[in-house]
């Protein structure tokens, strides 16, 4: 056991003017399964790379460990996948990475494949083989669920929670509550250590936000009761002031002589509102200490565009296939108005092919498939890595209101000097974030959402869905998050 000192640390990249991280201070131990949570763009990767020594920073990290991370980088993928591991780790051994790829339920075959063939599930498997083939490194897992289908998920967690000794960034709290033992919370103001997985850190979390909004309300109210009285005060000591003046310099006292009696009555008064006014000053700083973490969940709106029947989709013995090899069917399923289906099946089993043909790609099938006439679809997908050029361009170019697009990112925690930046340049989490708020912004009778959720931060999530349930939009939907699955589809569609 060892521990990774973290002690004033301080980043921010050339030519910006806002830290990523301001005199932070923590530790953590190397056994530890680690969850690593935080909303987009509060710089979590940005952390692993500087624990990589990738870029110069102020303060002290001090480990006594090696680091290794994932994911690889494959420069060429047409290499046998046997080389591809070479390339990520040349000192392996063939034994220990066949050990772990069985734990992970991947066949030996898989590496005398071409690394390109590979799904992305499978890629993903055989990376955290590498990686755990290694020994005396500590590991700093970056988003391992993005290409996991669901039985993957629960799979990779279940491998992960026999391991100790790394970082796990995810946002999928099912996934994160069966395998880390503890959570590095990246907030608004700090970053904190619990102990206890995802579940545990969202019920703290919770309790201190309900406390500080209390303790909030009662200082609100005690500022407001001080300020009315040091009106008060104030008005009194103007008083006696005025009253002082016009009685001369002296007052004269039969029994104990010359004493200034005004001047010392408008002397106690003002003590007294300089005293009630240090006391409003105190609450008020006391006020500034609270609130600092609590995440910004504003209820978002979505506006569904009516449609003249019941019915917008019908799939009756539907096949898709691509030459000689169908990928999935024959499927049928109808799509009504306010149903939330969710869409699952393993990966490679035809569902975002499925999306496609609903939204009007020329997709081979057969069988029977209907799409209501004039029927206004809205479609998010998977990849949201070739967003460039300005948010305005992108809201003139949807036909959206551009002043609304801004205000849903904003409801998403998407900062406005963000906004002001070409997207090229946003993280991954908020260019998804992007692709979420101009489909909510756009008028559409139903809304196609293909892994919505990669990338995107929980407390999003949780806003996602409560948009969702509120509003109950058409929507079709291929999710791999359990707890969002769970908690959102009126009906599911198994492939």
């Amino acid at each position: 056991m060892s521990l990774i000192q973290v002690s004033n640390l301080t980043f921010a990249y050339d030519g910006s003017y806002e830290n990523i991280f301001e005199n932070v201070s923590f530790q953590i131990d190397t056994n530890w399964r680690l969850g690593f949570t935080g909303r987009n763009g509060r710089g979590k990767t940005t952390f692993l790379n500087l624990l990589l020594g990738k870029y110069d920073y102020q303060g002290r990290i001090s480990a006594s460990v090696e680091f290794s991370y994932f994911p690889y980088f494959v420069a060429d993928k047409s290499v046998l996948a046997l080389d591809a591991v070479e390339a990520m780790y040349p000192d392996y051994e063939y034994w220990k990475i066949q050990r772990e790829m069985a734990k992970l339920q991947l066949d030996d075959e898989v590496l005398y494949r071409s690394y390109g063939t590979l799904s992305n599930g499978e890629q993903t498997k055989l990376q955290l083989a590498v990686l755990f083939s290694k020994e005396n490194n500590f590991l700093l897992i970056d988003e391992p669920t993005n290409h996991l289908d669901i039985r993957g998920r629960e799979l990779v967690s279940q491998y992960l929670s026999t391991k100790k000794g790394f970082i796990l960034v995810s946002h999928d709290r099912a996934f994160l509550d069966g395998c880390v033992d503890h959570i590095l919370s990246i907030n608004k103001s700090d970053i904190q250590v619990c102990k206890g997985n995802f579940s545990t850190w969202m019920e703290n979390k919770q309790r201190q936000d309900a406390f500080e909004q209390a303790e909030n309300e009662k200082l609100k109210r005690e500022i407001s009761r001080l300020e009315e009285t040091a009106r008060e005060k104030a008005g009194w000591s103007d008083t006696a002031e005025r009253r002082k003046l016009r009685s001369g310099p002296m007052d004269v006292d039969n029994v104990k002589g010359w004493r200034p009696l005004q001047g010392a009555k408008a002397k106690k008064s003002m003590a007294r509102a300089k005293a009630i006014e240090q006391r409003q000053t105190a609450a008020i700083e006391e006020k500034s200490k609270l609130l600092k973490n609590i995440e910004r969940s504003d209820t978002l709106k979505i506006f569904q565009t009516p449609y003249h029947t019941k019915r917008l989709v019908e799939l009756k013995d539907v096949t898709i296939a691509y030459g000689q090899e169908p990928v999935c069917g024959p499927v049928s399923f109808t799509i009504q108005k306010g149903d939330r289906i969710a869409l699952q099946g393993a990966n490679g089993s035809g569902k975002s092919s499925i999306l496609k043909l609903i939204c009007g790609q020329e997709i081979p099938y057969t069988g029977e498939f209907w799409r209501g006439n004039g029927l206004k679809i809205s479609y998010v997908s998977q990849d949201a890595s070739n967003l460039r050029g300005s948010l305005s361009d992108l809201a003139r170019d949807s036909g959206i209101e551009e002043s609304l697009f801004l205000a849903m990112l904003a409801k998403l925690d998407v900062p406005k000097a963000q906004m002001e930046k070409d997207m090229s340049s946003l993280s991954a989490g908020q260019k998804k974030k992007v692709l979420l708020a101009k489909s909510i912004c756009e008028p559409a009778h139903l809304h196609i959402w293909d892994e919505p959720m990669n990338y995107i931060d929980v407390i999003s999530r949780m806003q996602i869905e409560e948009l969702l349930i509120q509003f109950q939009p058409t929507i079709l939907f291929v999710e791999h998050d359990r707890a969002f699955c769970e908690n959102v589809a009126t009906g599911v569609v198994a492939l």
